[in-house]
């Protein structure tokens, strides 16, 4: 999963980076030009994995991971910057939009002062401009191809003009309603106010927990249809430099029960519809990655090509139940383990061997 942080200039984004991967990458204000792109890596946190390692003891262990790039941050009135942002977000799966509530004099907020509801409007804003300039300037080219006896695709006119009727009305693309052939027409357009996104509200320590702060979640959550959260960047950038047992100390100092690492992986898994499946062996114990409601077949092309083209069946436990028994031939033996076709829904935690023939 690939993950762009955008936000509003000096919003406190590569922060909230370092926090999120445990970086040190420099934090600049936005008048710095040509800083560079971000780009970090981390596993997801899976204590499945985790308890399955010790078991099998196997020569390598693969958690799934998330990739997070932090770029530059958007600054209303300036295009050349903002194109940059929009580009970032062309490739990614899923957007964390970081909106400022802390006050540090010493960081100059673009706007003034920070205002979290303003500055999170002001992105969006941008954000849902950048996608009718696309579908405007499609638009002409189409008028232009007409003009010259080119004859338009109605089907893809229709769609833009209905997107940019939305866009105009300042409504993001993922609030629209497609059918499959939109989605189809869609592909080749890279909008980017379709993708997910999640709202992050960077909170000074001393307002965490506060009144204010759940006011303000609240009314992002319900101004934009998304789900929100919120982090105290700075506190959470110093804590993810800690050892493990350091951090977990200075965690339940703070009240906080999760780190900012491991909660924004679960909203992003969440919100996305992810679930991972576990490959277990002496080789290798691992987890992967999919959409909930992949079939069989496809989760075995996940791991390769050969096992989704030679796919004979699966062999499947749950890891609660494989947990319980023990180990894989007790689990066999109470009768947990069971043979799956093509068509099987993968849930969550399912530990699966996929037979194949190639």
């Amino acid at each position: 999963m690939k993950v762009g942080i955008a936000g509003l200039a000096n919003s406190g984004k590569t922060t909230v980076f370092n926090a999120l991967t445990g970086q040190d990458a420099p934090v600049a204000e936005y008048s710095v030009k040509g800083s560079p792109t971000n780009v970090g890596v981390v596993k997801v946190p899976d204590p499945r994995v985790d308890a399955l390692a010790e078991i099998f003891q196997p020569g390598k262990v693969t958690f799934a991971t998330v990739e997070y790039i932090d770029d530059a941050g958007i600054v209303r009135g300036d295009a050349a910057q903002n194109r940059k942002v929009v580009e970032m977000i062309k490739d990614v799966d899923a957007v964390l939009h970081v909106v400022r509530a802390f006050e540090d004099p010493a960081v100059v907020h673009p706007l003034g002062a920070p205002d979290p509801l303003r500055d999170a409007s002001t992105v969006e804003v941008e954000l849902i401009f950048s996608d009718l300039e696309l579908v405007e300037k499609r638009l002409e080219r189409m008028a232009e191809g007409a003009r010259k006896g080119k004859k338009a695709d109605e089907s893809e006119k229709a769609f833009l003009l209905r997107c940019g009727e939305a866009l105009e009305n300042e409504t993001p693309l993922r609030g629209v309603e497609f059918s499959a052939s939109d989605e189809v027409v869609m592909r080749h357009l890279q909008f980017i106010s379709i993708k997910p996104e999640l709202m992050l509200l960077n909170v000074g320590e001393e307002d965490l927990g506060g009144d204010e702060e759940r006011e303000v979640l609240k009314k992002l959550e319900e101004g934009y249809g998304l789900p929100a959260l919120s982090v105290p960047g700075k506190i959470e950038m110093e804590i993810s430099q800690l050892s493990r047992e350091e951090a977990q100390l200075f965690l339940q100092d703070l009240g906080i029960e999760e780190s900012a690492m491991a909660r924004v992986i679960r909203h992003c898994y969440r919100h996305l519809g992810l679930i991972s499946f576990l490959t277990v062996g002496k080789d290798e114990v691992r987890a992967w990655t999919v959409r909930q409601g992949t079939e069989a077949l496809r989760a075995a092309g996940k791991i390769h090509s050969d096992l989704e083209r030679g796919f004979i069946r699966a062999e499947v436990v749950s890891y609660e139940d494989f947990s319980r028994a023990g180990s894989m031939a007790a689990a066999r033996e109470k009768g947990h383990v069971r043979l799956e076709g093509k068509t099987y829904t993968v849930q969550d935690g399912d530990i699966i061997n996929f037979k194949f023939n190639v």
